[in-house]
């Protein structure tokens, strides 16, 4: 099957559920979340059938899009993502409603069920993309469904906020990026990633102060998806004011995006060892700060969102060290498997609280006092993800970390891997600090009843805690999908 066929299929189905949507009344909304996960959960299993041999290479589009192994595992991380948000969505949905007047409850879930498959559209073929102008386009398109899902409940001062917020920043990181781009295709006059590398060794000296502009005003576009230091303020409003689903949307999705956008820039300019020596220590100082402030801040938070905003900061410093060890022959590998045991633990820590926020009132941490006497099985599960999140061994946090530092010491890049390390034990206060609130706490009402979970979301937990486990006892079939 052609690759290019799955970005086509769910298009698709969003425009399916568009156009449901129009026609459906307001207690029929919960449907449309049911068509998307089942339509999305149909198009993963055709990615195991995807041939990249089926495509055209004397096509048109052959230029701006990849379907090599990293494209394609990408595509599934796009789609699992988008499945689980649709998962949350659906628990979340009494909070949309409540939002809305009385007589229009029920009318502001069909878009909220339908969004997030169209920025999973943007996101698949984000991860094809080797073209600048590809990468931009769905960039935006990414960028854009997030600007509406971010201020869905508009009339949330909050969720307000965290919009105004975004899109202004959004807005400013396009901008740089843009013009980066403008800079780059000014002195290669390409935009293909590939013909960039090719006509870089070629280029006279003079013009390297440009080319490093240009990546300069690239790498900044990029640090503010992906959350890096210095461009990481927006996060915590962002992910507090956000609807749950979106904040774990944009945590995941968003984070991995970036990521591999500045993995295929990276490697394009790493061909020329001059621009190499320039740009390595750039990304060094970034990934230093970035693990520095992100650990750090999320110490004092009270507030379980806020913390875990934080804490994908660090999360972002991490994966830039593996950037910075890009030299290493296991470097590349070990960021997409740090990217996959960040999905799990990071939406499992926000499906749990998608579900106990509304029960309890809040997602403050005192809200989750004494979960465990209340809902033991959910209690656990955030358990095992702040632990995943911490590096605890035998979870998938424990070995991603493992492997990029294993890259960072191959490149003796001591400093670095020095930081990692104090920074990690710092994580496990803060995660530990949500483990005290659920287990040795008293709850605020201890006669409060247990939270009632749907079957999906049961389903979706049990799925996570599992797949954290076995990928950190046995990691061996994950690795063998990985480039």
């Amino acid at each position: 099957m052609n690759p290019l066929y799955l970005e086509v299929s769910v298009v698709i189905l969003g425009i399916i559920m568009l156009m449901a949507e129009a026609f459906s009344g307001p207690g029929a909304k919960r449907g449309l979340a049911y068509t998307g996960i089942l339509g999305l959960l149909a198009i993963l299993g055709a990615t195991f059938f995807a041939d990249p041999a089926a495509m055209n290479v004397t096509a048109a589009y052959a230029k701006f899009y990849s379907a090599d192994t990293l494209a394609i595992f990408l595509k599934q991380f796009a789609l699992g993502t988008t499945i689980i948000v649709l998962v949350m969505a659906l628990e979340y949905a009494p909070t949309v409603e409540a939002s809305l007047p009385s007589e229009r409850r029920g009318a502001g879930l069909g878009e909220f069920y339908t969004l997030p498959v169209f920025a999973c559209a943007g996101l698949m073929w984000m991860a094809s993309a080797v073209d600048f102008v590809m990468i931009f386009v769905s960039l935006e398109l990414v960028t854009i469904t997030f600007y509406i899902l971010v201020s869905y409940l508009r009339r949330n001062e909050n969720s307000l906020e965290a919009g105004t917020k975004y899109l202004v920043l959004g807005a400013l990181s396009t901008g740089f990026l843009v013009y980066g781009i403008t800079w780059i295709y000014g002195v290669t006059g390409q935009f293909n990633l590939a013909a960039i590398a090719a006509a870089l060794p070629a280029l006279d000296q003079a013009t390297a102060p440009a080319l490093l502009f240009g990546f300069g005003l690239v790498l900044i576009a990029l640090g503010f998806k992906i959350a890096a230091a210095p461009f990481q303020f927006w996060v915590p409003d962002v992910y507090q004011g956000a609807p749950t689903p979106v904040t774990a949307f944009l945590s995941v999705a968003s984070k991995a995006a970036g990521f591999i956008v500045l993995l295929r820039v990276l490697q394009t300019f790493l061909v020329v060892p001059a621009l190499q020596e320039k740009i390595l220590p750039l990304l060094a100082v970034i990934a230093g700060a970035t693990m520095i402030f992100g650990n750090l801040a999320a110490i004092p938070q009270s507030n379980l969102k806020r913390l875990l905003a934080y804490s994908s900061i660090g999360h972002a410093g991490y994966l830039l060290l593996g950037l910075v060890s890009i030299g290493a022959p296991f470097a590349g590998t070990a960021i997409v498997f740090y990217l996959a045991a960040y999905l799990l633990m990071t939406l499992l820590a926000f499906l749990v609280m998608t579900i106990v926020a509304p029960a309890t009132g809040g997602d403050d941490l005192a809200n989750f006092n004494g979960l465990n006497q209340r809902a033991p099985h959910l209690a656990f599960a955030l358990m095992l993800a702040m632990l995943s999140l911490a590096g605890l061994p035998l979870t998938a946090g424990f070995l991603g970390k493992l492997f990029i530092f294993e890259c960072a010491i191959e490149q003796q890049h001591w400093g670095l891997v020095i930081i990692g390390v104090i920074t990690v034990a710092a994580g496990f206060y803060y995660y530990l600090k949500v483990i005290r609130a659920m287990y040795w706490q008293q709850p605020a009402d201890p006669d409060a009843p247990e939270i009632e979970v749907s079957g999906l979301a049961k389903l979706t937990i049990a799925l996570l805690c599992a797949l954290i486990i076995w990928i950190g006892v046995y990691p061996a079939p994950l690795l063998s999908l990985l480039p």
